[in-house]
């Protein structure tokens, strides 16, 4: 007996009416890192001037975190596969900090969906591990009706928990864009050569080093400090609501920096970074180069060495952080080692079009008995967002 065919249309999701769809809920700011199940609302979002591309995961989220802070309403692209980069700054920054971000995330081998072999296992355990994380997930409805209640609920339940949710997408979700990209014309690079304005002083203490940069600070830029050792000695030279002092999520404090840069573009944003810090997330630099926030000043204190969990070696004395902002793109690239110089520079930065990199060799120590800010993250992020408002 022939079995009677099924008629029945697929429903799939229109990339634009998506995307128009959390605007309708103020999203204002995407990023992220491609994926084939996302490949059609990306690309509607690739021509937007409101979506920053991302080389890693982990700079995708921070950057959103960023924008949040700076009163963006941000979501952020990605692929499953991906999920297990986005661990850290999950539970050691969103979290902390209580700054909810919607996540996209394609859902590669979710169960029942054959997929190539090396999705298997995080297909099978996406949910699980969203669920430790403290995120909520929920799959995307392709019913246009579905998908608004879907969005109206992972917007209220942001707004309840201040935390994160997810937003599943399985294969076929959306429909092919019936105009595919074309090829993009690729902006010549414009050449930019270091500055050496090293003294060869006795190496500064980081302390020193930040007591002189935050001499020259002007009282409307926003600070974003590095985990460990530097935020705690910005916070012992004075709290100020300007400071955001990172306690996780090593490495994010540039891609921070970035999304607070773009979203308040009129702001001085300047990032005191580390060598270990900067060298594990490197690419970010990249980013920073070809957005180039004209805001942004980052600094680089290399003693090279992992000054807070012991001093191990971080590689970075055979590393020219300069040479490689300025292959990067950004506007300048400056190496000092003494308090007056990187006064100055500073002070000349804040004025001049940017995004600007100072890098600054200092001594591997810190001051004794150290204490940690006494401001929980949540109070920190509050008072920061209090800041970035006016």
């Amino acid at each position: 007996m022939r079995r009677a065919r099924d008629t029945r249309v697929k429903l799939v999701l229109d990339a634009t009416e998506f995307i128009d769809a959390l605007r309708s809920h103020g999203t204002n700011f995407f990023s992220g890192v491609p994926c084939s199940f996302l490949k059609a609302p990306m690309q509607v979002l690739a021509n937007d001037d409101d979506y920053v591309g991302a080389v890693i995961e982990t700079d995708a989220l921070a950057m959103a975190t960023g924008a949040y802070l700076a009163g963006k309403t941000p979501a952020v692209f990605c692929q499953n596969s991906g999920l297990g980069n986005l661990i850290n700054p999950l539970s050691s920054l969103n979290d902390p900090f209580r700054i909810p971000v919607l996540l996209v995330i394609g859902w590669r081998a979710a169960p029942g969906i054959e997929d190539e072999p090396q999705h298997h296992l995080m297909g099978k355990t996406t949910r699980d591990m969203l669920k430790l994380m403290g995120v909520e997930s929920l799959e995307l409805p392709t019913d246009v009706a579905a998908m608004r209640a879907c969005l109206n609920t992972a917007f209220s339940t942001m707004t309840e928990t201040q935390k994160p949710v997810a937003l599943l997408v399985k294969p076929d979700s959306f429909a092919p864009l019936v105009h595919p990209a074309e090829n993009q014309i690729i902006p010549e690079r414009s050449t930019t050569s270091t500055t050496d304005q090293c003294r060869h002083k006795p190496a500064m203490s980081r302390y020193d080093a930040l007591r002189a940069i935050v001499a020259v600070i002007p009282e409307d830029a926003a600070v974003v400090a590095t985990t460990g050792k530097c935020s705690r000695e910005l916070f012992t030279l004075g709290h100020r609501p300007q400071n955001f002092y990172m306690v996780g999520s090593m490495g994010s404090a540039g891609a921070i920096g970035l999304g607070i840069a773009l979203a308040r573009p009129n702001k001085p944003i300047i990032v005191l970074d580390g060598d270990g810090a900067a060298l594990m997330r490197l690419g970010t630099l990249t980013t920073i180069g070809r957005e180039r926030p004209a805001n942004l000043i980052h600094v680089i204190l290399d003693n090279a060495a992992h000054d807070s969990t012991g001093g191990q070696p971080t590689g970075s004395e055979s590393v020219d952080f300069a040479a490689i902002a300025a292959a990067c793109g950004y506007k300048t690239a400056t190496r000092c080692d003494d308090a007056n110089t990187v006064r100055q520079i500073i002070s000349d930065a804040v004025s001049e079009s940017g995004p600007h990199m100072i890098h600054m060799r200092i001594a591997v120590g810190s001051l004794e008995n150290l204490a940690r800010p006494t401001v929980t993250p949540a109070e920190v992020a509050q008072r920061f967002m209090a800041f970035l408002s006016h």
